[in-house]
Formats: structure tokens, C-alpha cells, sequence
């Protein structure tokens, strides 16, 4: 079904960046009122140079090359000469949806009106868009500074009719020749567009958003996982007991406790079954759920903040307020801000990775779950679920060393002019990262637990649980021996964690879970 989403220069929010990134079913168009703030902002600036004034990146050189004072004459060159020139990107390309996010938010803060270019620009990135031609732009060769320097060249270089864009087929193929086949006009640059066309942070943000969306749905998994491998390890629920949240009131922690009773209920026959164990306390994978899972969605809150308060802002240098007659050399451009989210969403979803593992842990270690060895019917000439665990700590492992923050680094660059910078994108690339890995954790105790449950047969979970082990099993069946468990994570992550179906079902079952 298509929709259109109409860019303001203000109120962009993730799903409407979500739905221009998926394709162009969505259709993209400007605002009037934001047009009209364009070409204010465009005649100001003309004025000026008619006027002979020097402007940076108007009629100047670039960074270390601020004091060259360029022609008249050549102002088109300077604009193609930048573009070509910083279009030195490596490495594999970010994804076609990943760069159609980029266009729209690169769109969107050009909407704004403070970059001085003028709508035709911004015209030019929709006709891109709605007609899904999307430059190629390779991921590596960004350090943050002045946004995204590299990166967003590329997507420049592509609406230019230069560089490489994607065909029907998903093959790189010549821009130039491509845009011929479509009938599509190249754009030419004007003074100052090529230098405000990558100016801003709008890579990092674009991979942040579509990851961070992503996120929002894991940890709704987290807690349905969470809860299944209290069933399975045959846990108490005391300690997601509502008095207990408003003693340490962050919002997350109560969101979660309040999760896991809707999944959990009151009771189930595998609980009424150890009512009178004598177990005092579970493990803290399990009791603090709350607290790490809380703490995630925390996090993510704030990153949320901050990636839709950069979505909408005005990310070049220099800016123009054409109504108060000021055209502003400033940092607008740096990073920061969106490193340090990227670099805490990180740490965050390496933590419910981390916890998750714990699970899994417990779950295939009888002196904890009382059940089979590594939840093996015939264990010994079954190994189980060994390696699933194996697999799982290797993935904590690896999202440990990408955990490290990148913002935390910086490294001089244009001879000292640029002598702090970001490293903002290579945050946004380890988080999605991270995030991927904490995905295919939270497989593999989806797979353990719902094992586990099988095993404690014929008790019967808790109604959410049960609905959720249904939909595994729908999509994996009990290992009765060993197979290649490779092709079960394979298919649940793919039928029931990636499409959203675990959450969609136990949502319909026990109510919406809060994230």
C-alpha cells in the first residue's frame, strides 16, 4: 500500500524514516512551507555574493583551506571538486535501505532552511528516492568530524551523475549511464550545495535509526525469552512482584517486571509444581531481570531522544539566518552527540546479549536446571545443546571487544584543522553490529528454552509462555536427537524473532509489552 511522507524540516520521526528507507512505496515530498524557507534562505545568500562578500564554502576553499578565496568563475568548479575529491569512502556498501535513509534525513535538514541552497536540491534527493535511484556509498572513511564527510559525498557524487548506483537487480552499475536509462537530469551544484549536501551527521543517524527500531522489538524478545527461561529453569516470580519496582523507580525496571507478569501470570502448572521447593533466591540472570532489561530500555529511550533530536536539526557550516541577516561559522556538524548514544546502545545490547547467555547457560547445566545434561534426552550419544551455548558465548564474547566505544577516540585530521572528531559512525556501525549478535543470542535461548519446557512435559507453562513456545514450535520441532542446530536458529530467527511474529503473538495473547 503507498503512502507519502511530506518532509518538514522539523517532526521526522523513526517510523516515517523507517517507512522512506523501505522503499518507494513511500513517496516523498517537501513541504511548501519548507520550500518557501529554502528559497528565502537561497536569495540571502545570493544577494551576498552579488555583493562581493567572502562567505566559507561559499566562495572559499575548504577546511585547511578556508583563507583561498575562489572566483566567481569557478564556484561550480569548487563544488564538483569537493564532492569528487572527498568521495574517498572504502570498504563494503551500507545497504539500499540503510542509504535511503540517509537521503531522507539528509533531505529533511536541508528542508530546514539554513544551508542557503537552494529547493531544487532537495528536489533533486525526492525525485532520487521515489524513483529508487540510490547511490552506492561505501561504509568505511568516516571519523564523525565534519558529519560524514566520505560517505555522504558518495550519495552527492550519485545524484551528480558520477560514482555508482544501484540497479533493479541490486548490481552497482555507472550512474551516469543509469540516470540516462531513467530520463533523470543529473543535479548541478551551485555554490555552497556540494559543501552543505555533506556537511551533518546524517549516516550515522540513518544506521542508528533503522538499528535502534530494531532494538525496540528485541527487547519486548528479551523479556518473552526471559520469561520462558524461568518456566524452563523453574523460577520464581516474586521478584517481578509490583511493590517492588516503586523502591528503585526507573521507569524501565517497572516496565519490565510489569512485562514478565503479563507473560508469566500468576501461575502455571510447572510453578505450581515447585511451590514448595525450598529454593529462597534464583540466579541473578533470572531475579534481575528488571534491573538489566530495565536499564536497556532506559538506555534506549534516551538514544531515542537523541537520534530524532538529530533527524530534525540543522547540521551544516556555515549556517544562514537570512531574517536576522547572519551567515554563522559553527560545529553544528560534529558528531558527538549521536557517538556517545551509538556507544551506550552499544554497552546496552551487549548487556541483554550478556544476560541472555547466562540463560542458556543455566538451562543446559543440569546442577541448575535439574533437567537432561545440555537438555539432551539421550545424553552422551547426544551432545544437545552444547554448542548452542558454545555459540552464544561467542557472540558475548565478540560484542564485548565491539563494545568498546568509539567516541572515546579521536585522531587530528586536515593538518590539525579538524583536531578533535567523533568517530560517530563507526559507533553506528558497531551497535547495529552488536545488535545483530545480541539477536541470534536471544535465538539460541528461545531454542534452549523452549527445549527445556518439552522436557518438563506434561506440565504445562504459563499461558504467554505457552503461546510463545507454540510459535517456536511451529517453526522448529522438539530434538528428540542431535541435528544441525544451525538450520533451526536459522529458521526461528528468520519465521519468528526477525518478522516480529513471537512478539505479535504473545502481544495478541496477554496484552502489549512496554519497551
Amino acid at each position: 500500500m503507498s503512502s507519502t511522507v511530506q518532509l518538514h524540516g522539523e517532526g521526522l520521526v523513526s517510523e516515517q524514516l523507517a517507512q522512506i528507507a523501505n522503499g518507494p512505496e513511500t513517496r516523498v515530498e517537501m513541504s511548501p512551507a519548507a520550500r518557501g524557507r529554502m528559497k528565502e534562505s537561497r536569495d540571502y545568500i545570493e544577494r551576498r555574493i552579488a555583493a562581493g562578500e567572502v562567505m566559507y564554502g561559499v566562495n572559499t576553499g575548504f577546511g585547511a583551506f578556508s583563507s583561498v578565496r575562489i572566483s566567481d568563475s569557478q564556484i561550480e568548479e569548487l563544488q564538483r571538486n569537493l564532492i569528487r575529491s572527498h568521495s574517498s569512502g572504502i570498504g563494503e556498501p551500507f545497504s539500499k535501505r540503510q542509504t535511503r535513509a540517509m537521503m531522507g534525513l539528509r533531505a529533511n535538514t536541508l528542508a530546514r532552511g539554513h544551508s542557503g541552497v537552494r529547493p531544487e536540491v532537495v528536489d533533486k534527493i525526492l525525485e532520487f528516492l521515489n524513483k529508487d535511484i540510490i547511490p552506492v556509498i561505501p561504509s568505511q572513511g568516516s571519523v564523525g568530524a565534519s558529519g560524514d564527510l566520505a560517505p555522504l559525498s558518495h550519495l552527492a557524487l550519485g545524484l551528480m551523475g558520477e560514482g555508482e548506483v544501484w540497479d533493479e537487480n541490486g548490481k552497482e552499475v555507472a550512474a551516469k549511464t543509469y540516470l540516462k536509462s531513467k530520463g533523470v537530469e543529473p543535479l548541478v551544484l551551485k555554490a555552497k550545495e556540494g559543501l552543505s549536501l555533506i556537511n551533518g551527521c546524517q549516516v550515522m543517524t540513518a544506521v542508528g535509526i533503522l538499528a535502534a527500531l530494531d532494538a525496540k522489538r528485541l527487547l519486548k524478545i528479551a523479556d518473552i525469552a526471559g520469561a520462558m527461561s524461568l518456566e524452563g529453569l523453574r523460577g520464581s516470580r516474586r521478584a517481578y512482584h509490583p511493590l517492588i519496582a516503586p523502591t528503585r523507580p526507573h521507569p524501565g525496571e517497572a516496565k519490565t517486571a510489569k512485562n514478565m507478569m503479563k507473560v508469566l501470570g500468576d501461575t502455571s502448572e510447572i510453578a505450581d509444581s515447585h511451590a514448595n521447593c525450598g529454593r529462597v533466591q534464583d540466579s541473578y540472570s533470572l531475579r534481575c531481570i528488571p534491573a538489566v532489561h530495565g536499564a536497556a530500555k532506559d538506555a534506549l529511550g534516551y538514544i531515542w531522544k537523541v537520534l530524532e533530536t538529530e533527524a530534525n536539526s540543522s547540521t551544516d557550516n556555515p549556517l544562514v539566518f537570512a531574517q536576522d541577516n547572519e551567515v554563522l561559522s559553527c560545529g553544528n556538524f560534529h558528531g558527538e552527540p549521536v557517538a556517545m548514544a551509538m556507544d551506550f546502545a552499544g554497552m546496552a545490547f551487549s548487556v541483554i546479549a550478556s544476560i541472555s547467555e547466562c540463560r542458556i547457560a543455566k538451562l543446559i547445566n543440569p546442577a541448575f536446571s535439574e533437567l537432561p545434561a545440555f537438555l539432551a534426552p539421550d545424553g552422551g550419544l547426544n551432545s544437545g545443546h552444547m554448542i548452542v551455548q558454545v555459540a552464544a558465548a561467542s557472540l558475548v564474547s565478540e560484542n564485548k571487544v565491539l563494545a568498546h566505544p568509539a567516541c572515546v577516540d579521536s585522531i587530528p585530521t586536515s593538518t590539525d584543522k579538524e583536531d578533535h572528531v567523533s568517530m560517530g559512525t563507526i559507533a553506528a556501525r558497531k551497535f547495529e553490529k552488536i545488535l545483530r549478535n545480541a539477536e541470534q543470542v536471544l535465538t539460541m535461548e528461545l531454542l534452549s528454552a523452549a527445549q527445556a519446557l518439552d522436557l518438563l512435559a506434561p506440565l504445562k507453562p504459563s499461558k504467554g509462555v505457552e503461546v510463545a513456545f507454540k510459535a517456536i514450535r511451529d517453526s522448529v520441532p522438539f530434538a528428540k536427537e542431535d541435528r544441525v542446530f544451525a538450520h533451526d536458529l536459522r529458521d526461528l530467527y528468520r519465521e519468528v524473532v526477525a518478522s516480529n511474529r513471537l512478539v505479535d503473538v504473545v502481544e495478541k495473547s496477554v496484552g502489549e509489552l512496554e519497551w
